[in-house]
């Protein structure tokens, strides 16, 4: 077990070692559509890429949501299987729509792990993206 200053500077030292092996800038929050970004999760049991929609009007956040999800089976042929969900709950109790992808049994806090959840952020960030541009303005379009 760690202590809190130990866990914050290995999270600190994986995010670094990220940027450092893969110097690449992501689109992230740049999608141009407000409250709508992807993101990159990671903790001591699981890696996560993300799509969130995160919009608090409930009409234009199903809106895109939907639009994605009639995308489903070419998000497929971009990220392989994903999760879905249109009213994912956070635990300070926010909803918003989320499509992800994880990967289990690699951790933030095991060095060994890291370049295997460097790669899955690589390949499955770089399968959302393309698939972005490729349809931003289907997307963009509600």
């Amino acid at each position: 077990m760690f202590s809190k200053q130990e866990a914050q500077q290995l999270k600190k030292e994986f995010w670094t070692a990220f940027g450092k092996s893969f110097p690449r800038k992501w689109i992230l929050y740049d999608t141009k559509i407000k409250d709508m970004s992807f993101k990159f999760y990671a903790d001591n049991k699981k890696a996560e890429v993300s799509l969130d929609i995160e919009m608090k009007d409930e009409i234009f956040r199903n809106a895109y949501y939907e639009k994605i999800w009639s995308l489903e089976d070419i998000l497929k042929e971009f990220i392989g299987d994903f999760q879905k969900d249109e009213y994912y709950t956070l635990e300070n109790g926010k909803v918003m729509a989320r499509i992800w992808v994880e990967k289990h049994g690699v951790s933030i806090f095991n060095k060994n792990t890291w370049q295997e959840t460097f790669q899955f952020f690589v390949d499955k960030m770089d399968g959302f993206e393309r698939f972005y541009y490729e349809y931003e303005d289907f997307i963009k379009d509600v």
